[in-house]
């Protein structure tokens, strides 16, 4: 294969120096748009590029018959003021922009397990109250694990923060617990503490935000992912399609570029034994030169396809062979005209799962043939309305539900752009069809009041995202993808880094904190001194439940979606 290196002109001049843009990011998932932010406010020219025509990646926001959805943003944690999230966002100066709605603080998650229900507080100490009234045998146990959980997170979180050499010294007694745990999976620390086979399959639902059965996913992984939530679980006004205007807004204002519908095919280097990153080639063939190339996307598209296999070392290619990527998703967005607050549904995400071993359900998205049955029984329910009241139009709510599945089912179908076949289009209506009979066992009777509904495959996922078979978390979220096994943001390859949910960390914060550190590692400072919370920004947050505290002006944007809903009823008729 033709390697592909390439240079701007046939002199041999230093092509950096003849860099069109101080940085050009691939992608504009919340990392890529992140790290623009931070290199554009130091003064750097920089460019975004997006094969979609709308940015934000998983982040974007879509409408279907005048309804909003957003397909990867269910809820964001650590947003009370002074937490990480909320410094984040108040450090890239975004949070004056950013409206977030606290989802029911009694059950955030409501957890279905067969004929079995939990739910979900967003306080540690009610959490272990409630599940040792249910468990009572295991009182002591509960106590114990949950307070484990968050001792690690909260030594994960100290851990960049251990500078100079006595620091340092020190770092290990002070993450004793983090460093005794480290290698474990979440089955075998779960194993140790309690007994009881439902108070584990309780304890492993969050599974679901990184998409890795219990048996393999690090046992501190995903102590982070419920200590992310230990003090509330919000939901962004507009949808995830506000998080990603507010990150535009300000890479714009300090003169950065964005483009869409603009695709990358491949990244040029230049040099033989030693690789450097001088550009990108587009699809329509114009070449476009920068000092730094930074990529958002997956690990697999960025080396694989967008550099060539044949352009890497021999160790980096090994471990490409060797990496595995998250499952991929079957997703559902439905408009109903039904009163879901009598049916008990509120702001809390649903989790329904059957009643079997906790490492089941995982297994069993490797099924051969994923048509068998009535219907999908492990199903992730958020209704978008209840959480994002300005949404709500008075009679329609909204209801995004995903489950997971293997790529392999759909490999059969990629058509490279041309129409889909016939025997996919009746796939998907077979896959619709279980969905829907899985959502009627959550919510009994919604399914005689679907007023629209549409359903996104893992081919979906590819085409709109580009991510390699369709991945919802990059990289799968096991022991050899994460932390000192994960790939590094600054690549192997002269001026290429990488940033989002393949480097530092996934999920919507977590690939916002990636695209920091690698903006940092490119101005040479630390990611903190990028994060540094402004004192002028400030983020609102309500709750979904209890709308007494809202404000004039909120009020009057929920009144003014009903009314134009009312009057577009009226004019129809």
């Amino acid at each position: 294969m033709q390697e592909k290196t390439i240079s701007k002109n046939s002199s041999n001049k230093d092509l950096s120096s003849q860099a069109d843009y101080d940085a050009i990011i691939i992608g504009s998932g919340a990392g890529g748009l992140a790290c623009a932010i931070c290199l554009s406010r130091e003064g750097k020219k920089v460019l975004v590029l997006e094969q979609h025509d709308v940015p934000g990646g998983w982040c974007h926001s879509f409408y279907l018959n005048g309804h909003r959805f957003t397909p990867g943003v269910h809820y964001i944690g650590r947003l009370a003021e002074g937490q990480t999230t909320n410094d984040l966002y108040r450090g890239l100066e975004m949070a004056n922009d950013l409206v977030f709605f606290r989802m029911n603080p009694d059950g955030y998650e409501h957890v279905k397990i067969g004929d079995d229900r939990f739910d979900y507080p967003d306080n540690l100490d009610s959490l272990i109250e409630r599940l040792s009234k249910k468990f009572p045998k295991e009182k002591k146990n509960i106590a114990k694990y949950l307070k484990l959980t968050r001792t690690v997170s909260r030594e994960l979180y100290s851990i960049p923060y251990f500078k100079g050499f006595w620091q340092k010294l020190i770092m290990p007694y002070k993450t004793k617990y983090f460093g005794k745990y480290a290698l474990f999976s979440l089955s075998r620390v779960v194993g140790w503490h309690v007994k009881d086979p439902l108070l584990r399959k309780i304890l492993n639902i969050q599974c679901g935000d990184h998409g890795t059965a219990p048996q393999k996913v690090p046992f501190l992984l995903h102590s982070a992912v419920m200590y992310h939530y230990f003090h509330g679980a919000y939901y962004p006004m507009g949808g995830g399609g506000a998080l990603i205007k507010s990150m535009t807004k300000v890479i714009k204002n300090h003169g950065g570029e964005i483009r869409t519908s603009t695709a990358v095919s491949q990244i040029l280097l230049e040099g033989e034994k030693q690789k450097k990153a001088i550009g990108v080639q587009l699809e329509n063939g114009e070449q476009l030169f920068a000092q730094h190339i930074i990529s958002n996307a997956d690990v697999g598209i960025t080396y694989n396809k967008l550099v060539g296999a044949e352009n890497l070392s021999k160790r980096l290619q090994r471990k490409l062979q060797n990496t595995t990527y998250s499952c991929t998703s079957i997703m559902l967005f439905l408009t109903v005209d039904m009163d879901l607050r009598k049916h008990g549904v509120d702001s809390g995400n649903i989790w329904q799962m059957p009643n079997r071993g906790p490492n089941d359900f995982y297994d069993e998205i490797h099924a051969e043939d994923i048509t068998k049955g009535d219907s999908f029984d492990g199903l992730f329910i958020s209704c978008t309305t209840l959480k994002d009241p300005t949404g709500y139009d008075g009679k329609h709510h909204t209801l995004e539900v995903v489950t997971f599945v293997d790529y392999k089912t759909f490999e059969k179908f990629e058509t490279n752009g041309k129409e889909r076949s016939q025997a996919y289009l009746d796939l998907k209506e077979r896959l619709m069809e279980k969905m829907v009979n899985g959502v009627n066992k959550a919510i009994p009777g919604i399914k005689d009041h679907i007023v629209h509904k549409e359903l996104g495959t893992p081919l979906t996922n590819k085409y709109y995202i580009n991510t390699t078979k369709g991945n919802v978390y990059g990289t799968e979220k096991r022991m050899k993808h994460i932390g000192p096994f994960a790939y590094r943001a600054k690549s192997e390859i002269a001026n290429l880094f990488l940033c989002g949910s393949s480097i530092l960390s996934h999920g919507v914060a977590g690939a916002a904190h990636s695209g920091v550190d690698t903006a940092a590692r490119i101005l040479g400072c630390t990611a903190d001194e990028l994060k540094k919370p402004r004192s002028d920004q400030k983020i609102r947050i309500y709750e979904a439940e209890d709308d007494s505290n809202y404000p004039e002006w909120l009020k009057k944007k929920i009144a003014a979606k009903k009314l134009r809903a009312q009057k577009a009823t009226k004019t129809s008729a």
